[in-house]
């Protein structure tokens, strides 16, 4: 007979927001369901992409990058959260899940005292304002995958409410994209954190097993050498 105490309790997905200079939490996002579909587009940054496809001009430049990366691959995630608070409806009130939302769109937004310095600069006559950073945002999707992204969609439909108007069911269709060393400077903590990122890449394909010629109905290795 099977405990529920034997059962493991599932590792959730979620955000955490990182100071760059100290490597420290500031705040951990965790999705209260994890998503049921992750849709992932991975672009990779190719030297010849840049150059037109015509027959006039860098047609020999065009043929020596065609096996030319000019940085790592560009890849952006979506996928769908929930927030449901409508079966613990004590522990929502007074706010139903305003929080939670909140917390996910200030991800996106500056906060009051970073827009007032800014304005205290331009009514002092600064003439170049630079634009404001935001704090280090990872997203995490078990051990094996830690990366630093920049949230890039944030849709919300909200379907419940109690009778305050406060939303207590909400879904988010959520777009990111992971930052890469192509993104962040030399030295920025986010950097190092999608190089390790992509080292674990790097190890789960070592732990791959490889196929065989025979499987592609090749002969042997002499057809790849193009003697076959």
């Amino acid at each position: 007979m099977t405990r529920y105490a034997d059962i493991p309790k599932p590792i959730r997905s979620g955000i955490v927001v990182v100071d760059p200079d100290r490597g420290t939490p500031q705040r951990v996002i965790v999705l209260q369901f994890n998503p049921d579909t992750l849709e992932r587009s991975i672009a990779p940054q190719s030297a010849g992409d840049s150059g037109d496809g015509g027959s006039g001009g860098k047609g020999s430049g065009d043929r020596n990058e065609a096996l030319r990366l000019k940085g790592p691959a560009e890849e952006t995630w979506k996928f769908t959260a929930e927030i449901d608070a409508t079966d613990q409806l004590e522990i929502a009130a007074p706010d139903g899940i305003h929080p939670q939302l909140a917390t996910l769109e200030m991800l996106v937004q500056p906060t009051t005292a970073q827009l007032r310095a800014a304005s205290r600069l331009a009514q002092n006559g600064t003439i170049e304002i630079s634009p404001i950073e935001m704090p280090l945002t990872l997203f995490t999707w078990g051990s094996k995958r830690v990366m630093p992204v920049r949230l890039t969609e944030l849709s919300v439909n909200e379907s419940a409410f109690d009778v305050n108007l406060n939303p207590i069911r909400a879904s988010l269709s959520i777009g990111m994209k992971i930052l890469t060393v192509s993104d962040l400077p030399a030295g920025h903590r986010g950097a190092d954190l999608y190089m390790a990122h992509l080292a674990q890449k790097e190890r789960l394909a070592a732990a791959a097993r490889g196929g065989s010629l025979g499987a592609l109905g090749l002969p042997g290795a002499d057809v790849l050498s193009g003697r076959g």
